[in-house]
């Protein structure tokens, strides 16, 4: 039987025994100093002096350290003939007033506000110390190119990444670098290679049950949260396509608003797929709020790892599912070593694949876990946006729904060719992926000294940037650029994936729209989820002719400030507050109401 193994040292712990070397170097070093000058000199140091120089010795050390690094870096810069990207500092030591400006600007903030206030004036690459510690910001397309593609050896997620997120990740492929990367790559890469039948039909299961479940809420008179809905139908269709196996949490009672009288409002006893979809959520928030403490994440889990009971969740609903498909593949008889490459029967689950290529429990626990949060987190996002923009802009919607009944009718199960052929409503998810990537912010880090080039001066001396070193890039900031999209960049229209604009902007660069990676990281089941997020919309409009938002139904919290009104772009457009975790969601979900099909006057 498979247990996954976990330390049992608390997160906090391990830092100090890891820390413990840099912080007792200096004192013992100062320690000996003393030592020394009163054997061979005869000189006795007063208490209170070794008292002050034990204290300052660490501090001082560290700034020394600063001190030098800061000048090999400018050494090698001009050595390599490169030069430093502009620095934005502030004025508190430490740069402490910018982490609370970055902060304050993400808990409150419209997306990409805060430490990303001044990529533009510098020239969009330039660097901030915060706490010491030097970060690379950019969204340059040439740059982010360059560490996702033509440099990608030498960039990678980094170790301080890896620390954070070990505990939930594993090793799995979207927390593996180097040599184990690739070997997750290549179990995966054969089974994305080509659309399958069976994936129609299992979006179409579970896109039944939830658009049911949507019909029975409206019909009572009551608000959904299409947020919740998507969340649900991601994963139900994500453990089925994964394990065979659904956890059926569209089954479970759905939410009612805030201010719905709904009599049956009282919480419900959490049934096993309740508790494992929670634990997911709550594995990834608080895997978020790491990421934003950076190494000081092990403060606040000092003595227990936060993540601890969310994983023992997890893990004993994966337990069993894994145990039996690693026995299942040893019990056959006559069986032959599978092949890498084979992509295997159609009715094939990604582990019934992976089985074939190892039975290494804990590979396949970790890879199938990163896959999963992938699968759905995306895809729901994705989902959630779009209707978030159809009730935004309702003659979008009403041209989308036109393409929709002219191609397929109110009931015919759109295939792998009508999706191709609805070039409007591939160009209503790419302008909302391109206004709202769902990863808005990512990072990568330097494994040697190397250079990057130059946005302030194209044709000048590159960018220097050392070993070490974490490169933030948005591809959020990126993808509302004016220089790359034109004046109306911050505007939501999905013509421009359609007319003269194409051709003028993206075809002649087409890193300017990465909402799924690129080079070779890029996400291997991008088509599967442009399938998927295209069948639920398609099979949503043939179901429903309108739909709005209901912003009484929404948290008060949840609803976008007033000061956001009349501001440039999307933003001035807001009627919700969009806020990024690890993925992009709108807060306090998405309550809409929607009028079936044949039900206008009713």
């Amino acid at each position: 039987m498979f247990v996954r193994s976990r330390s049992r040292v608390p997160p906090g712990v391990q830092f100090v025994q890891r820390s413990l070397r840099a912080v007792l170097g200096p004192i013992l070093g100062f320690w000996l100093f003393s030592f020394v000058i009163k054997a061979y000199a005869g000189v006795q140091l007063p208490a209170i002096i070794v008292a002050i120089g034990t204290v300052l010795t660490v501090p001082s050390v560290y700034a020394l350290r600063i001190v030098f690094h800061r000048l090999r870096t400018r050494q090698k810069a001009r050595r390599l003939g490169a030069v430093l990207p502009p620095r934005w500092d502030g004025n508190a030591l430490g740069n402490w007033d910018l982490l609370q400006h970055a902060l304050q600007g993400f808990a409150n903030g419209y997306l990409g506000e805060g430490i990303w206030d001044r990529i533009q004036e510098l020239g969009h690459l330039h660097t901030v110390d915060v706490l010491w510690d030097t970060l690379y910001l950019t969204d340059d397309a040439a740059v982010i190119k360059t560490i996702l593609a033509t440099d990608f050896a030498h960039f990678e997620k980094g170790e301080l990444f890896r620390d954070i997120a070990h505990s939930v990740l594993g090793t799995g492929v979207f927390n593996a670098d180097g040599e184990l990367w690739k070997f997750h790559r290549m179990m995966t890469r054969p089974y994305f290679s080509r659309d399958r039948i069976s994936h129609f039909e299992l979006f179409d299961v579970h896109a039944e049950t939830a658009i049911n479940r949507m019909k029975e809420r409206f019909r009572g008179g009551h608000a959904v949260d299409f947020q919740d809905l998507v969340l649900r139908f991601t994963l139900d269709s994500a453990t089925e396509f994964l394990f065979g196996t659904c956890v059926r949490t569209l089954q479970s009672d759905l939410p009612y608003a805030h201010n719905d009288p709904a009599p049956s409002k009282s919480p419900a006893e959490v049934n096993a797929a309740e508790k494992f979809s929670r634990a997911l959520l709550g594995a990834q928030s608080i895997l978020a709020l790491r990421l934003r403490y950076g190494w000081s994440w092990v403060l606040p889990e000092f003595f227990k790892d936060q993540c601890e009971d969310h994983m023992r969740v997890i893990d004993a609903f994966l337990q069993p599912i894994l145990d039996e498909a690693i026995a299942k593949n040893r019990g056959k008889v006559g069986d032959v070593q599978g092949d890498k490459e084979d992509i295997g029967d159609e009715d094939e689950t990604l582990l019934d694949h992976l089985v074939k290529i190892t039975d290494d429990p804990v590979v396949l626990h970790d890879e199938t876990l990163n896959i999963l949060f992938a699968g759905r987190d995306t895809t729901a996002a994705t989902l959630t946006l779009v209707v978030y923009l159809l009730c935004l802009y309702p003659d979008v919607f009403k041209r989308l729904r036109a393409e929709v009944l002219e191609a397929l009718g109110q009931t015919r199960t759109p295939d792998f060719d009508d999706v191709r052929q609805l070039k409007y409503l591939r160009a209503v998810i790419n302008e909302t992926l391109r206004l709202y990537p769902i990863v808005p912010f990512n990072m990568r880090v330097s494994t040697v000294d190397t250079t990057l080039p130059n946005p302030s001066d194209p044709d000048g001396p590159r960018v220097f940037i050392p070993a070490n070193t974490a490169v933030s890039y948005s591809v959020l900031m990126l993808q509302r650029r004016k220089d790359y999209w034109g004046p109306d960049a911050l505007y939501f229209d999905p013509d421009r994936w359609l007319d003269e604009r194409l051709n003028t902007y993206f075809t002649v660069n087409p890193f300017i729209f990465l909402p799924f990676n690129a080079g070779p990281r890029i996400c291997l089941g991008q088509q599967f989820a442009y399938n998927e997020i295209s069948f639920f919309l398609i099979r949503l409009i043939q179901q429903f002719s309108h739909m709005e938002l209901d912003l009484s139904a929404q948290p008060p919290d949840s609803l976008a400030p007033r000061a956001w009104a009349g501001a440039e772009g999307q933003k001035g457009k807001e009627k919700l507050i969009p806020r990024c975790h690890l993925t992009l969601s709108l807060q306090g979900g998405l309550w809409v109401r929607m009028t079936e099909a044949g039900q206008e006057h009713a």
